[in-house]
């Protein structure tokens, strides 16, 4: 027999609820202060590449790619509008399998691990895909997500250029790996201040107002195409 089991709520109880700091808002609903730049419905404010034949697509709220696209130019999926100064907020995820891969064994300074014959140290790792976020309009200031054992957050056009400082390259290195485990959501918040670059992954600080020589003063933002299965969501921004 089924037991039918009556709540009551009363007004008030109604108004914590509403209160209540664990309350979350519905996906795609930007915080107070952000404007959505998607809207969870359709590619509003997005240019998608001309050629794609419906790769980069909108499933259930979430911008959905399979790292397939058929564009005969760029496949990544750029902003329409042009941004200078900006936090941007964003949540991302792999969706495709797990494979086994080998990276190299990144120092907190940005170089790399070597051995007696001087070369790279690879290490084997889980991989689902390599995917980023571009600034600016610009291919080399982009955030990575990835699986190496670094970390996502970090800036690899920058921190391979041998022309940068070595502080240059150290800022743009991860603090720390603060990935969630393949599959599972992260949310990363990024802060573009003139030439600086703060990100901050799942609650932790990665990279602290890294300097970005040359970066330029305003673009576009980017989701890359390197065909590999991602996942987008509440992307959100506020122009400084």
């Amino acid at each position: 027999m089924q037991r039918r089991v009556f709540v009551q709520i009363t007004a008030a109880g109604v108004a914590s609820l509403a209160l209540s700091p664990w309350a979350v808002a519905a996906d795609n609903t930007p915080p107070e202060g952000f404007v959505a730049l998607f809207n969870g419905k359709d590619f509003t404010n997005w240019k998608v590449p001309e050629g794609d034949n419906g790769h980069w697509k909108v499933v259930n709220g979430i911008i959905d790619y399979d790292g397939k696209s058929e564009a005969r130019g760029s496949k990544d999926l750029w902003t329409e509008k042009e941004f200078a100064d900006f936090i941007l907020m964003v949540d991302w995820r792999w969706s495709g399998p797990i494979r086994k891969a080998k990276h190299p064994i990144v120092f907190p300074d940005g170089t790399h691990q070597k051995d007696a014959q001087g070369r790279d140290v690879l290490v084997e790792v889980d991989e689902a895909g390599d995917s980023g976020i571009y600034l600016r309009g610009s291919t080399k200031a982009q955030v990575n997500l990835w699986c190496w054992t670094c970390g996502s957050g970090e800036v690899y056009g920058y921190r391979m250029d041998p022309r940068m400082p070595p502080e240059i390259r150290a800022g743009v290195t991860p603090k720390r790996n603060a990935d969630k485990p393949i599959g599972q959501w992260n949310s990363m918040k990024i802060t573009m201040k003139g030439d600086r670059l703060t990100v901050v992954l799942n609650d932790y600080e990665v990279i602290s107002n890294a300097q970005l020589p040359g970066v330029p003063p305003k673009g576009r933002i980017g989701l890359q195409h390197h065909g590999d299965p991602v996942q987008f969501k509440n992307i959100y921004i506020r122009e400084l």
